[in-house]
């Protein structure tokens, strides 16, 4: 049985500076899901990733990287009629993130039902997040095949809200997408300025696991709430931290620990994250993981 099942877009990023005036820029991996995928990898446990990658050097690196990690990339189709998906971001003084995407088109952006694998019914979770549902129409109805298919067979849903305004059309559209999915997750993670987007949803979802960025997280279990403090580290770049935190969050829970120490495990291994240039170079190995 594979521990969990996760579905998405993998881009290439360019870090600089400033990218008009650098002469030499970073260029890496990014994406939630591909986090999530290494970062369970990395602890111990079976990850399979289903999505499309282009059969350009962005795509050949993002299927070196999972496959190097131990992820499984069996169900990850190669399109050779598009493009690898790019952001252009830029380390500038007073934003959090600055970002240009090219992405329309993209190879991860048309990954269908047709590729998501019966498999998916086999696994402990599935993880989603709606950020692959907003990047086309064949995207989104993949994700909720995959759902449909999990829910059927009893694995738990896992969704990460990963609101992207720049996705959607409208923010009534991103609402209904969004609430839509949220609706259908036995654990729900968001970041605390997403939970209005997801709001109506919030009361039947069994797990929700709040993101608070400096001040830590919280879960709410069957009724009960847990909090914990982040964690003491020196930033270098809090870029997409969320999904190392769900990486650790979900490996606790593949473990069977208490919600009060799936949220320290999550606080650690986004520790390890903020602390490295790379949203997913950085990740631990179990035993680097405290005691």
């Amino acid at each position: 049985m594979t521990d969990l099942f996760t579905l998405g877009e993998v881009l290439g990023v360019v870090t600089a500076d400033r990218i008009r005036h650098d002469m030499s820029a970073r260029l890496d991996l990014e994406g939630p899901e591909l986090t999530v995928a290494v970062g369970l990898a990395r602890l111990g446990h079976s990850v399979a990733y289903v999505g499309r990658v282009s059969d350009d050097e962005i795509g050949v690196r993002t299927t070196t990287v999972l496959r190097g990690e131990g992820v499984d990339v069996s169900h990850l189709r190669v399109d050779e009629t598009a493009a690898s998906g790019l952001a252009l971001r830029q380390r500038r003084i007073g934003r959090v993130a600055h970002a240009v995407f090219y992405r329309g088109g993209s190879a991860g952006s048309r990954v269908s039902t047709g590729d998501v694998p019966t498999e998916v019914q086999d696994a402990r979770i599935l993880h989603v997040t709606g950020i692959t549902p907003a990047l086309s129409g064949y995207a989104w109805s993949a994700v909720h095949h995959a759902v449909k298919l999990a829910r059927d067979a009893g694995v738990l849903v896992s969704v990460d809200v990963n609101h992207r305004p720049n996705l959607w059309e409208s923010v009534q559209e991103a609402r209904d997408g969004l609430r839509e999915l949220a609706a259908s997750a036995d654990i729900l993670f968001a970041n605390q300025d997403e939970l209005g987007l997801v709001e109506s949803a919030i009361a039947q979802v069994p797990e929700l696991v709040v993101m608070r960025g400096s001040k830590g997280a919280s879960a709410t279990v069957e009724g009960f709430r847990y909090d914990t403090q982040a964690a003491p580290v020196t930033v270098v770049d809090a870029t997409e931290v969320g999904g190392a935190f769900v990486a650790g969050y979900l490996s606790a829970l593949l473990d069977g620990v208490h919600p009060s120490d799936r949220l320290k495990r999550g606080i650690s291994v986004a520790a390890f994250a903020v602390a490295a240039h790379s949203t997913w170079q950085g990740l631990p190995t179990r035993s680097e993981l405290p005691p």
